[in-house]
């Protein structure tokens, strides 16, 4: 079965996948960017045996892909960006195939000058992005192995927090900066209750793991090592560093007025919901 590791992009999504993975796939909790390959991207193309050539034939394979992705009976962790729903009736996946997930929700305010750095877009750009309902992402190539629908950010976070047919933890990205250790006990908690797994955390992992995946220990490691998940710039070609400013990062230094009113006004219910305003 899968537990799903989702987030709308630039909320965390890779700091929390590299917790877990230093957690449970390793014997002394000490993360290397070659553990993220146990908490793969889901869709990939790694997951398809040809080129797919359009988003409808995307969505048509997801749960198919997914069922064969079980047939092993063992659990897996998998990150996605998508949205949880449908695409043109085509369900992203089900509790057929899924036993829980992890939701991580970001303040949208902060999300578009990360936005802005790893896709390389307009500050217009990325605010279209999050208000866009009908947005997806995909590699450059036209695989649409690739493919996430988004779908708005107030939607992305309603589709993944309101599921009843399994369970799902949601965590703030904020939380993670203010109280990392409570958030990431309670989240090896609720694997661990999915997994009906009763050993309880192991300390000496866990604040290893905790050492090892701080955003300033990840972002040296990039610096020295690179990292092949960060995006080639369209200006330079060159990568653009994943580990930016983490939680430096304040749309109060960013922002102006008018697109700071903008994202309130659109997303007032939901950010109001999460304490954001």
């Amino acid at each position: 079965m899968i537990i799903w590791l989702a987030s709308y992009p630039k909320s965390g999504n890779t700091y929390v996948r590299s917790f877990l993975s230093a957690y449970y796939f390793t014997k002394n909790g000490e993360f290397d960017f070659k553990l993220l390959k146990f908490i793969e991207q889901f869709p990939d193309k790694q997951f398809f045996n040809s080129f797919i050539d359009t988003k409808q034939e995307a969505s048509e394979k997801w749960l198919s892909l997914q069922r064969e992705i079980v047939k092993s009976k063992k659990i897996k962790f998998l990150k996605t960006h998508s949205a949880y729903g449908s695409y043109n009736n085509n369900p992203f996946t089900s509790s057929e195939v899924t036993i829980g997930s992890i939701y991580i929700i970001r303040d949208p305010r902060n999300i578009i000058s990360s936005l802005m750095n790893h896709f390389s877009l307009e500050k217009e750009d990325a605010l279209e992005m999050l208000f866009d309902e009908n947005r997806g992402i995909k590699s450059k190539d036209n695989n649409f192995a690739t493919y996430a629908f988004l779908s708005s950010w107030s939607n992305h976070f309603k589709s993944w927090t309101n599921i009843k047919s399994f369970k799902t933890m949601l965590i703030k990205y904020e939380d993670l900066q203010t109280n990392n250790q409570k958030v990431f006990a309670d989240l090896i908690k609720f694997i661990n209750n999915l997994l009906n797994n009763n050993q309880g955390i192991d300390y000496q992992k866990f604040k290893k793991a905790i050492e090892t995946t701080n955003f300033n220990f990840l972002k040296k490691k990039e610096s020295e090592e690179g990292f092949l998940e960060a995006m080639f710039s369209k200006e330079t070609d060159k990568k653009i560093p994943f580990f930016n400013l983490g939680f430096k990062n304040s749309w109060k230094d960013f922002l102006d007025k008018k697109t700071i009113e903008k994202i309130e006004f659109k997303f007032e219910k939901e950010m109001k919901k999460m304490k954001y305003l």
